[in-house]
């Protein structure tokens, strides 16, 4: 299972009006090779869902697809999304990760 963060949700409702998408329009989020650490997070907007997705719905009607290879590496992973000072962006909470690079966009299992 994938969790999103209250904050994250409501920051993926903002993106997908500024970005102009429509209402079919979900969050995709997938794990692809590559970064410092050998596996990086990529976040799109997909308004197809195939029978290889699982689909999470948060408390405010944002719906997450990942698809069934990447939520192996995401199972009790947390979305969250930062403001702060430290940065501002999107954060993997990640069991799963043995290792991330400086930066957290990259991870290893």
């Amino acid at each position: 299972m994938l969790t999103v963060s209250e904050k994250a949700q409501i920051r993926i409702v903002e993106l997908k009006k500024a970005e102009g998408h429509t209402e079919n329009h979900n969050l995709r989020v997938s794990v692809k090779g590559g970064g410092c650490s050998g596996l990086m997070y990529d976040l799109s907007f997909d308004d197809q869902i195939t029978e290889k997705d699982d689909v999470f719905e948060g408390e405010n009607g944002v719906r997450v697809i990942v698809d069934k290879k990447s939520l192996f590496y995401l199972l009790d992973t947390t979305l969250d999304f930062s403001d702060g000072l430290n940065g501002k962006g999107f954060q993997f909470v990640n069991p799963n990760a043995t290792r991330t690079c400086g930066c957290g966009e990259s991870f290893a299992v």
